[in-house]
């Protein structure tokens, strides 16, 4: 006779597998921590022998090749991630607040494209909280940081001050970003709005990084019967943490004033014929347009009621951001002197030459 499976035998199956995947997610994260505070300590070293004795990069050369020799299974101890351990410990001078900030949750990876693309340490911090808190991959975090997110986030005008609750306006402003980096989508600037929307369309996933976390597609060319006419949404977004629908409409012309009143509408009709839980947001709009006069936009959104925010979309990468601030380079260009002169003049004065 065949024995019969346990009534709660799937329900205990599904607790121990969420066990598991806990217990290994906090085992990785362990293991992740004491790796950079690891390089932190192997870097914190080379700042003090460089200071103390004038180590240069033939020292870190060699220091790499042994590190390697007696380590072999182990990755990370080339030259140049010698290089970043230096200048991790020196972005970040205390070990033990390391653990308790966001870097230190942060892999490796990710930690050598804060010091590669950012020199300003408040916003090696920014960026290092978001991508702890979005769980961005490094490729992410590299376009967020190349597109300068800092500047673009909640940066749209809008009228969300006046048309919402003030602490439902704050929230609905996060959402916005000005301009949009739609560079992903490789199109031409004198693309068609259909053209536009359906590459939009077509690479969702990509759009939906760019929208921010929350985002879910809920349906283009959205269309809606008013009392025998047509009308048609063309991008429709249920944000599912602040529990709102956001409209979104494309323009590749500049903002025309009329431009609002006719994203008001469809915000009206959303809000009229989808937003049928209590719970739920009030219903937003962002206009996304090729060029904007921030003055005439301030003075159109005055005229609407509805909660609207205009934002510019920009369809090139900028290479001027993906470069290192001038402070950055000078400062390399003077660590590479300084590592250059202290190797010549440990090679001249033998009374003071020390071997790591």
């Amino acid at each position: 006779m065949a024995e019969l499976e346990p009534t709660d035998y799937a329900a205990t199956l599904e607790e121990l597998k969420r066990r598991v995947h806990q217990a290994r997610y906090q085992a990785q994260r362990k293991v992740n921590t004491e790796l950079i505070r690891l390089y932190w300590q192997i870097g914190r070293t080379i700042l003090e022998r460089q200071q103390t004795e004038r180590w240069g990069s033939k020292v870190l050369s060699r220091l790499a090749t042994d590190l390697r020799a007696e380590f072999p299974t182990m990755k990370g101890f080339s030259r140049a991630n010698l290089f970043y351990m230096r200048r991790f410990a020196e972005a970040w001078p205390d070990e033990e607040a390391i653990v308790q900030r966001p870097v230190g949750q942060l892999p490796w990876g990710h930690i050598a494209e804060l010091l590669d693309k950012l020199d300003n340490q408040d916003l090696r911090e920014w960026y290092a909280a978001r991508d702890v808190e979005h769980g961005w991959s490094r490729s992410v975090l590299a376009h967020q940081i190349t597109t300068r997110l800092h500047d673009r986030q909640g940066a749209a005008p809008s009228n969300f001050g006046s048309a919402l609750e003030q602490r439902d306006s704050e929230l609905a402003q996060q959402l916005t970003k000005d301009p949009f980096a739609l560079e992903f989508l490789a199109i031409d600037s004198d693309a068609s709005e259909r053209e536009l929307e359906e590459r939009l369309v077509a690479r969702i996933i990509d759009t939906l990084r760019e929208l921010g976390r929350g985002f879910a597609f809920v349906g283009r060319q959205v269309h809606f019967d008013v009392d025998g006419d047509d009308f048609y949404v063309d991008l429709l977004f249920f944000h599912v943490e602040q529990l709102r629908y956001v409209v979104i409409e494309l323009k590749t012309t500049k903002f025309d004033p009329r431009d609002a009143g006719q994203l008001g509408f469809y915000v009206a009709l959303v809000e009229d014929r989808l937003r049928i839980h209590d719970k739920h947001q009030p219903t937003v709009g962002m206009l996304l347009v090729a060029e904007k006069n921030d003055t005439v936009v301030r003075y159109a959104l005055a005229g609407t009621r509805h909660p609207v925010a205009v934002s510019r979309y920009d369809l090139t990468a900028s290479a001027q951001a993906a470069l290192p601030a001038e402070e950055a380079l000078t400062r390399v260009a003077l660590e590479v002197t300084a590592d250059t002169v202290g190797e010549v003049a440990t090679r001249h004065v033998p009374h003071t030459e020390h071997r790591p």
